[in-house]
């Protein structure tokens, strides 16, 4: 059964957390008043605006934080500072016990990938693939992809649509979301986090990967199981990729079209997620469909309340 955490209301407490690498302070302090010009209060964590090395603070002083946050009954939502590397130190140390009871929206990407994926694995409350404080500048505080953040939190449901990519493969799915970035779950494999995608729909996307990795990544995912039985497969941005002196000779949508070449699902290129502007708030572990038409495709929200 799964168990949707309450949408926000005006006035609602958000939590601001960097769980992960550091954030400069005026950075989080601009994101946070575009979060209080939706309407809510926010918190900024001591984890804002701190250093150590090149994360935002010691394993112990994010865990006690995000620990802090997650059973803080007054904070409704957590929308973390930004991604890079560190979630996954923090996973086994982490006590669900009281966000099982009463959860909450969870909003992030990249890094937080790795909490996405063990929440749903584990307890299978949805969590939200999204903007997080680094992404809310000046430049984007009023585009609809930060409103797409605003209206997921509000509980509105969504359809999003764009140009049928050239690599995509026309079909309809109807699934729950699940996935993120590619790294971070070719790391979750094997693992307790490990998505059981049976059925599902999978989103990818990833930064600045070599493109042979990206390959090996894909070839991970295809023997661990993954991509077999998958209902659809949106792929979102592969921005910055990286080539060794030689050059792999495919990009990374084509490697990734090659690796399920073989499967009879839809497959959506393109989507607008991931390391870039273009990145709508997507509630991972709930149900949606997915068109693949041969001029347009769309995802939409499906659950019903």
């Amino acid at each position: 059964m799964i168990k949707i955490p309450p949408y926000l209301k005006k006035g609602d407490l958000i939590g601001v957390t960097c769980s992960s690498s550091k954030m400069e302070l005026q950075a989080a302090e601009f994101a946070a008043g575009v979060l209080n010009n939706m309407g809510y209060r926010v918190h900024l964590g001591i984890t804002v605006g701190t250093s150590f090395h090149n994360f935002s603070a010691p394993d112990e002083l994010r865990l006690e934080e995000l620990q802090d946050m997650l059973d803080d009954p007054e904070i409704k939502a957590i929308v973390f500072g930004r991604g890079g590397y560190g979630m996954v130190c923090l996973l086994d140390k982490l006590d669900f016990t009281r966000f099982r009871k009463h959860p909450k929206w969870l909003c992030g990407y990249s890094d937080i990938t790795a909490l996405h994926a063990h929440i749903q694995e584990q307890f299978g409350i949805p969590t939200l693939h999204s903007m997080m404080c680094s992404g809310i500048t000046p430049q984007t505080a009023d585009n609809e992809y930060v409103n797409s953040l605003h209206l997921a939190l509000k509980g509105k449901s969504y359809r999003y649509s764009h140009p049928t990519h050239e690599l995509s493969r026309t079909g309809h799915a109807s699934g729950i979301l699940v996935g993120g970035n590619l790294s971070l779950l070719a790391n979750l494999s094997g693992t307790r986090s490990q998505i059981n995608t049976k059925g599902k729909i999978l989103l990818l996307e990833d930064i600045g990967e070599y493109r042979y990795n990206v390959d090996r990544m894909m070839y991970n995912l295809k023997r661990a199981g993954w991509l077999e039985k998958l209902a659809g497969l949106v792929v979102g941005g592969f921005t910055d990729g990286q080539e060794t002196d030689t050059p792999f000779g495919q990009t990374e949508y084509e490697i990734i079209r090659n690796i399920v070449k073989d499967y009879k699902y839809p497959v959506c290129f393109g989507f607008p997620s991931g390391h870039q502007v273009e990145n709508y708030a997507l509630k991972l572990g709930l149900k949606h469909d997915l068109k693949v038409g041969e001029k347009r495709s769309e995802i939409k929200e499906a659950v019903s309340r």
